[in-house]
């Protein structure tokens, strides 16, 4: 008899084998009927082929996503949504300039991503009503997770990341496409996710467990250290190497058992390449690979100035190394903390002069550099770019809709409206999805909810998000309750 350790269905070291312990059990009835463990797989196989084929447009494009998130909430109003024709408190005072795509305009302060829209979609029609998520924190946990969280304080702050969290959509992302090359799965630089003292809240595994954790890259200095980047070593990486050790205690079980079994059950889970998957563990520690990808020095002049040579533009820089290296999920977090000045997002006070001197530029110069580089090369084929904060800002200025104080320039977070930018891995390109209406102050046309955005990201990489995930009491949960929009792929 053969025993597969683990609760059944659910803790392989590779979910996406797609054999549970009552598959195996069930090999023996099914030997009856001439079916056996080899037939079951190749069925298998066959069936998730046919879905792949009937899932629509867009469906299994991206091998990797690189997630440029705007922590803090950008105004979309002042960026790429402006608005003519509105009262002076709600119209922006950076000026509308036209794109490569007729008919849409972004401000005057986007004048590079300006001439990369043929290549993007932009959601205008990003929208949710707040459940506890007016803040920063209950906020990213959403966009990152998919879910709300019923530990919510009036403020809208989120307790500290733990083991019974839901999981970032990276971790799942990894968990149910594993990598297929000797390289780090999932990396989130340069900083965690943060409001106040609530760190990392939706960036961890969570119930899933460390080993699906990403890997940090957060170098010394502060959030105002523009140079940091320069000072990065493959030694700052958290390797984790416990989470190694894990892994292959586990994977040596699995093989073990089988390798333990009749000799022609050892012999119809060859093409699952156990073996393989063991070797690319080891391999990933010792391989040069990652240090390789690292290596920003390696890049020209010429590269590193189309990135910017800014914290931001240097880690959309390395995001785009790491992708072409063989990470499958990246994620640059806006490098201020949420609720802070400079150059963070969260713009209540003193908006012109820190969107038109600070934010504004890093964003332009950093995500213009990432779209027109990785296009050229063509890493946009199969990589998935999506850029995104957790709320816009409110179309009134001055006014209060979070228990904040605002300043007569600055603007209050706002879900209800705010912008998204995608591209790459099948999204159309030179395309708007969506309408807010004359303000910016709700949709007009085809709402999309951060649910959907997560679910579309799934349905890029194959994977239907109506798939079930346990969580740490043993609970059936969806990867996200909420349905792909397909019509963002072309």
């Amino acid at each position: 008899m053969i025993i597969v350790p683990g609760r059944a269905g659910k803790d392989l070291c590779d979910a996406d084998l797609g054999v549970t312990r009552r598959d195996i059990l069930r090999v023996g009835g099914s030997g009856l009927l001439g079916l056996g463990l080899g037939s079951m797989l190749e069925l298998q196989a066959a069936s998730a082929r046919g879905a792949e084929v009937s899932r629509g447009p867009g469906w299994g494009r991206a091998r990797s996503i690189i997630m440029v998130y705007l922590q803090g909430g950008p105004s979309h109003l002042d960026l790429w949504d402006p608005k003519d024709n509105v009262p002076d408190n709600v119209r922006s005072v950076f000026k509308p300039i036209d794109t490569k795509v007729p008919g849409v305009k972004f401000t005057e302060i986007l004048p590079k991503l300006s001439q990369v829209t043929d290549k993007l979609t932009l959601i205008r029609s990003m929208s949710y009503t707040p459940n506890g998520l007016f803040n920063h924190t209950a906020a990213i946990h959403q966009m990152m997770t998919g879910y709300t969280t019923a530990k919510v304080s009036p403020s809208g702050q989120l307790e500290p990341p733990n083991a019974k969290d839901f999981p970032n959509f990276g971790s799942q992302i990894i968990r149910l496409r594993p990598q297929d090359v000797p390289m780090l799965p999932f990396v989130m630089l340069p900083r965690p996710l943060q409001e106040s003292n609530v760190v990392g809240k939706g960036g961890t595994a969570g119930f899933l467990g460390k080993a699906f954790d990403p890997y940090t890259l957060f170098p010394d200095g502060d959030d105002m250290d523009m140079a940091k980047m320069d000072r990065i070593k493959v030694d700052d990486l958290k390797l984790r190497p416990e989470v190694f050790a894990v892994r292959l205690q586990r994977r040596a079980k699995l093989r073990e058992a089988f390798n333990a079994g009749m000799r022609d059950i050892d012999q119809a889970v060859a093409d699952l390449k156990l073996n393989e998957y063991y070797d690319r563990a080891l391999s990933l520690i010792v391989s040069g690979r990652a240090r390789e990808a690292f290596d920003l020095q390696a890049e020209s002049a010429e590269t590193r100035d189309l990135y910017g040579r800014n914290t931001f533009g240097q880690s959309c820089l390395l995001a785009r190394r790491l992708v072409e290296a063989g990470t499958k999920v990246v994620e640059v977090i806006w490098p201020k903390v949420a609720n802070s000045d400079n150059h963070s997002w969260d713009h209540h006070s003193d908006l012109t002069n820190r969107m038109r001197d600070r934010s504004g530029p890093m964003l332009d110069q950093g995500l213009s550099g990432l779209l027109t580089d990785m296009d050229r090369r063509g890493l946009l084929d199969e990589t998935l770019v999506v850029a995104v904060g957790e709320f816009g800002r409110s179309p009134q200025k001055g006014v209060s809709t979070s228990g904040n104080g605002n300043s007569p320039d600055g603007r209050d977070h706002w879900p209800y409206c705010y912008t998204a930018v995608l591209a790459g891995a099948g999204i159309r390109r030179g395309h708007v999805h969506g309408q807010s209406d004359k303000t910016g102050s709700a949709p007009l046309a085809d709402p999309v909810h951060p649910g959907e955005l997560l679910a579309s990201i799934y349905h890029a990489f194959g994977i239907d998000p109506a798939t079930i995930v346990y969580n740490h009491l043993n609970q059936p949960r969806e990867l996200v309750k909420a349905e792909a929009v397909t019509r963002l792929f072309g």
